[in-house]
């Protein structure tokens, strides 16, 4: 679908910055300037968007009032964030600085609240942290309410966590030292007990279209023919009846998770006003949760139509006129071919999110250590369209969420593979009942009509640290820190940004009580949403310790990715498809030079032909991350510790003695 089209025959004039003048009209001089040099750079975006979605509607209107929005939402915006805005737009590649390393957590889980977060930042800057991303803090509703993604107030933190002035307080702290607050923002639901959702039950027909409501089932029933199951464990369907509505309400998740209507505007200049506000505390990416399921079209599976993207497309031309250090992430956890859209192709490129998750990455990152192969990863990683110049991945060996086997049947094919048998077998190895796994994760949502069976897991169990501590097995510990090391060292030399799950960098084990939370009995996940243990963080700096080990591998790997030009995200990326099996080479091409990534999948030794190397340009070969040069025997391969992880680039110049 395009966005810029001929205007049809008695279509209304697009809006100029002209005719918004009067909503600058009391502004001083020097801001109406910047708001005018701003609309006349986003406008038509804003008003591209608003004809894909509303073709019915009044854009012209429409685009009045969002823009209306972002004036108040400029004009309420503080000094210190109005500077940080100059600053983002003089370096608009920010988000793609080798020096961003990412760290998420549930504030609770890792500092009990905003305050204690706030004297945690000296711990997260040690560790190389600039990207911040704590898990849902606004209200939700009271009892389950998955893990904080049904909001019952946008506007509002929970009681336990401190108030909006905390967070205001933390976003400041957090930027004197260099790190990016990230919050979640839920687009495609909201709790039951929103005030949306409150008035619409209460007969406000003008709140009841807020959502998608049938009086019967008919039209359910039409849509459930081609809508999957989210959650059939404990929310089978996709729709909930609902006495006091006196309807069929759309719930793709949960019951008490009420989808909203996005083919209605006003639901939009709701959320737009919603993201101008957090971005006034400081907040400077939003994560746009359940991005791909916002958009309902009958026959299909809702998800990742194209109007998904006009969606993001404007809210985020809103947000550049009001606020342009607010960036967006989509989270968008979504097969290997549809990836790409979220960061923007053909006229949606530079238009839409900023970021996007790499999950196809993690799979093959699991992928490739349970079989010791390249092959499938080699296919699927080659296959991905280039991403575009102000696109960049989040990158990440795993998330607070289960792990689902995104694997293309096609790649698997052409990889040799039956994709529905590799990703049960997947799922049986890390469920550890695999002959030979050293995996310790959990079954999550095992569906026995599609044979889909998710994992849960923390890094340290998934790759067979913990339970090798727990039985005091020197060597599989040692086998286990090369894993957990290798994987990490795969998603932070790929570029974009890379991401640590909070505890993952101490080698924290599943939570073997994570049952005995109220709310968590059927959520295995909280197995590896582990609380921070403090006192084995105290000894972080002892090497001889298993924490100590973890935590000062991953430092590392954020230090010398701070140090590499070559990774910057808009760096070229190329999979060497002809490296032995075992073997994983990529080449990254940038300006300053050449990057040669060789991975060791493999828990024995393994070569790798260094004409990869000096083939990408690098003559004087040196691992950067080993901090050595790298020497090939005669017959010019170079020998691969088990599970070894290289980065090679031009070894640095030395001064000569005088």
């Amino acid at each position: 679908m395009l966005f810029n089209r001929a205007m049809t025959p008695g279509e209304d004039a697009a809006p100029t910055t002209e005719s918004m003048g009067s909503l600058l009209a009391s502004l001083d001089d020097a801001d109406r300037e910047t708001l005018e040099l701003r609309l006349e750079r986003w406008l038509d975006d804003l008003v591209a968007a608003l004809r894909v979605l509303y073709p019915e509607h009044d854009v012209s209107a429409l685009a009045r009032r969002l823009v209306g929005s972002a004036v108040a939402g400029f004009t309420a915006r503080p000094a210190e964030l109005r500077r940080l805005d100059e600053r983002r737009l003089l370096r608009p590649d920010w988000l793609q600085q080798p020096g961003m390393f990412g760290y998420a957590c549930y504030t609770d889980r890792f500092a009990g609240d905003l305050d204690g977060m706030r004297s945690r930042v000296d711990y997260l800057r040690e560790l190389g942290v600039s990207y911040l991303h704590l898990m849902p803090l606004l209200r939700p509703r009271d009892g389950d309410n998955d893990g904080g993604y049904a909001v019952q107030d946008y506007r509002t933190v929970r009681a336990d966590l401190g108030t909006t002035e905390d967070l205001e307080r933390l976003a400041g702290d957090l930027r004197g030292e260099g790190i990016s607050l990230v919050l979640d923002l839920v687009l495609n639901h909201v709790a039951r007990e929103h005030d949306w959702a409150a008035r619409a039950r209460a007969g406000e027909e003008h709140y009841r279209d807020y959502f998608h409501v049938y009086p019967d089932r008919v039209m359910p029933d039409a849509y459930e023919r081609t809508l999957p199951e989210v959650f059939p464990d404990f929310a089978p369907g996709n729709f909930t009846w609902d006495d006091e509505l006196e309807g069929w309400v759309w719930t793709t998740f949960n019951e008490w998770q009420w989808d909203v209507n996005w083919s209605n505007p006003d639901v939009l200049v709701e959320y737009a006003d919603i993201v101008l506000h957090l971005a006034n505390l400081g907040v400077e990416v939003l994560r746009l949760d359940a991005i791909a399921f916002t958009w309902k079209r009958l026959g299909t599976n809702c998800q990742n139509q194209p109007e998904v993207h006009a969606v993001t497309q404007a809210l985020r031309a809103v947000a550049r006129i009001a606020c342009p250090a607010l960036a967006f992430k989509a989270e968008a956890i979504v097969g290997p071919r549809d990836l790409v859209q979220y960061l923007g192709q053909g006229e949606h490129a530079g238009r839409v999110s900023d970021l996007a998750y790499h999950n196809s990455l993690m799979v093959q990152v699991w992928s490739m250590l349970a079989t010791g192969s390249t092959g499938l990863t080699k296919v699927a990683l080659s296959a991905l369209p280039a991403t575009p110049p102000s696109g960049t991945w989040i990158c990440y060996v795993r998330c607070h969420d289960d792990i689902g086997w995104a694997i293309d049947d096609g790649d698997a094919a052409t990889a040799g593979l039956d994709g529905h048998a590799h990703r049960r077998f997947l799922s049986d190895w890390y469920a550890g009942d695999q002959p030979g796994s050293w995996a310790h994760g959990l079954v999550f949502q095992h569906n026995p009509a599609t044979g889909d069976k998710r994992i849960s897991g923390t890094a340290a169990a998934l790759t067979g640290l913990s339970d090798a501590e727990t039985r005091h097995d020197e060597v599989g510990v040692g086998l286990g820190l090369a894993r957990l090391f290798l994987a990490h060292a795969v998603v932070a030399g790929w570029g974009g940004i890379p991401v640590v799950w909070s505890g993952d960098e101490l080698g924290l084990p599943n939570d073997p009580h994570w049952q005995d939370e109220p709310g968590h009995e059927d959520d295995n996940r909280w197995a590896h949403r582990e609380r921070i243990d403090w006192s084995l963080a105290a000894r972080r700096h002892d090497l001889t310790t298993t924490a100590g080990k973890v935590f000062g591998g991953l430092r590392h790997l954020a230090a010398v990715r701070a140090s590499l030009p070559q990774l910057h995200a808009s760096a070229q990326t190329t999979v060497v498809r002809e490296s032995d099996d075992g073997v994983l080479v990529v080449v990254r091409t940038h300006p300053s030079g050449p990057m040669v990534c060789v991975y060791n999948v493999t828990a024995s030794w393994q070569t790798v032909d260094l004409r990869h190397v000096h083939g990408a340009g690098i003559t004087h070969a040196h691992d950067a991350l080993g901090g050595h040069p790298v020497f090939g025997g005669p017959d010019g391969r170079a020998a691969l510790s088990p599970y070894a992880a290289w980065w090679v680039v031009e070894a640095p110049s030395r001064v000569p003695h005088t």
